[in-house]
């Protein structure tokens, strides 16, 4: 088993719910990504690059789906959560009900974009 089946298997219910459900919706949107273990959580990198990392916040109760290259984009700004960071943005869930996969894919998609 990878590192990064094991941290995710290792969550709580709550928060390894939510990120497979994420991984799932990152993968059928771009097949590319390769989902590494960088920094102690799931990263996943586009092109050889940091693209998004997820990362369950169990103090908090929540998890970020943290864009690394967030402030570039310029669709869904009412849903992205920059919290006084420099380059990324987050789309936070608090449970899986939460996650509108249509708001997810489009972030995904022009996310992608800035990859050239």
């Amino acid at each position: 088993m990878k590192i990064t089946d094991e941290y995710i298997y290792r969550q709580p219910e709550k928060y390894q719910s939510i990120v497979l459900h994420l991984i799932s919706v990152f993968e059928r949107a771009i097949p590319e990504l390769e989902l590494l273990f960088k920094w102690g959580i799931p990263y996943f990198y586009y092109k050889k690059k940091p693209f998004c990392y997820l990362a369950p916040n169990h103090k908090k109760g929540f998890v970020d789906a943290g864009f690394a290259r967030g402030f570039q984009l310029n669709r869904n700004q009412d849903c992205l959560v920059d919290e006084k960071r420099n380059t990324v943005k987050s789309l936070r869930y608090f449970g899986l009900e939460e996650i509108d996969n249509t708001v997810l894919e489009d972030v995904i998609r022009e996310a992608a974009t800035l990859y050239k």
